[in-house]
């Protein structure tokens, strides 16, 4: 028996807004990873085996090798036309998967979606969540949204209706948002989890090489460019790597190349904190991802000098300045952090 995350009275207003809601939208955050991608499918399939029409709206693409889990012909990436205003404006119930605050789907969606007057759900695992749905199941000590999705769907006494397309969904969010299992998971209760979704028919090797194993030659190298960019701070428990707009250019970058990268120097005999930065010219951002072992809060460090957070050993942030600049105040950062390795 797993945890119950949810109150009685959350799920039962959800209840009562699935016997007369038909039309629903799934909304994910800019740049959907593997676990927003898994709970919008999960989410979607659940609701459709209650009878529902859904579609799940992304604020930008991603990457397709998220597709193995099934379930694309759900998907519309948001343009400004009013065929999509009108799908954002006009449903019965807007659900929030995986973040918690408007401005993570963009600016354009985040207008719309502040002004819908449809009803609003929040099911996520990130700190601090906005005060903007009628409903926010919030649990920042879950591993992923795919495991609150789990959790809301039995909650919801609705566990027969998980099937094989929502099962792999499920899985792909908890394997992708926890490296594989390697952080982020030492509740009991994944485990749990993961051995019913398998009992379901989920081919594990299937979704782990197609997420971890299918990259092409272009992102192969460059990750070797990226590795090329390491540089070593704090007496080598830090770990920095770089990719400007014109090496990504350079190696035909597509959503979803960088992916993991991050994890490559925590191989690093001392590395405790790795930080990977992204120059993103078509979102007029850097961005930001660190990863740490043990104890290293990267999510306080994110939070602290780049507008981010997220869990203690995964975590992300943004600036909005040069990628000069960026590494000029991550260097900054690291030699004012009083946090002692």
């Amino acid at each position: 028996m797993i945890q119950n995350y949810f109150r009685g009275d959350q799920v039962t207003i959800f209840a009562k807004w699935l016997r007369w809601a038909k039309n629903f939208v799934i909304l994910t955050h800019i740049s959907p990873d593997g676990d927003a991608i898994g709970s919008s499918l999960a989410m979607a399939g659940y609701l459709k085996n209650k009878g529902k029409n859904v579609k799940v709206v992304v604020p930008n693409d991603f990457p397709d090798y998220y597709l193995v889990a099934g379930g694309a012909e759900n998907i519309i990436v948001f343009s400004e036309t009013k065929q999509y205003i009108d799908l954002i404006s006009k449903t019965d119930v807007i659900v929030c998967l995986d973040f918690n605050e408007t401005g993570r789907v963009g600016s354009s969606l985040q207008y719309y979606l502040i002004n819908s007057p449809s009803n609003k759900i929040m099911i996520d695992h990130h700190l601090n969540p906005q005060p903007f749905c009628d409903i926010t199941l919030s649990v920042p000590s879950a591993s992923s949204t795919c495991e609150l999705v789990y959790n809301f769907i039995c909650a919801m006494g609705d566990f027969q209706l998980i099937d094989l397309s929502i099962a792999q969904a499920l899985f792909m969010g908890l394997m992708t948002d926890t490296g594989c299992f390697a952080y982020n998971c030492s509740n009991p209760d994944i485990y749990i989890i993961v051995n019913e979704l398998l009992k379901l028919g989920v081919d594990r090797d299937r979704i782990y090489r197609a997420v971890n194993y299918c990259y092409s030659k272009d992102r192969m190298q460059l990750m070797g460019r990226a590795l090329q960019n390491l540089k070593m701070y704090r007496n080598g428990n830090v770990s920095l790597m770089v990719l400007s707009d014109k090496e990504l250019q350079k190696f035909n970058y597509h959503a979803g190349d960088s992916e993991g990268f991050v994890n490559l120097p925590l191989q690093i005999s001392g590395v405790k904190m790795s930080v990977f930065i992204r120059e993103d010219c078509e979102l007029n951002q850097i961005k930001f991802s660190a990863r740490s072992v043990g104890s290293v809060p990267c999510n306080q460090f994110m939070s602290q000098f780049f507008h981010g957070g997220g869990h203690l050993n995964a975590a992300g942030g943004e600036l909005r300045c040069s990628l000069e600049q960026a590494i000029s105040i991550f260097e900054n950062a690291i030699k004012e952090w009083n946090f002692e390795f």
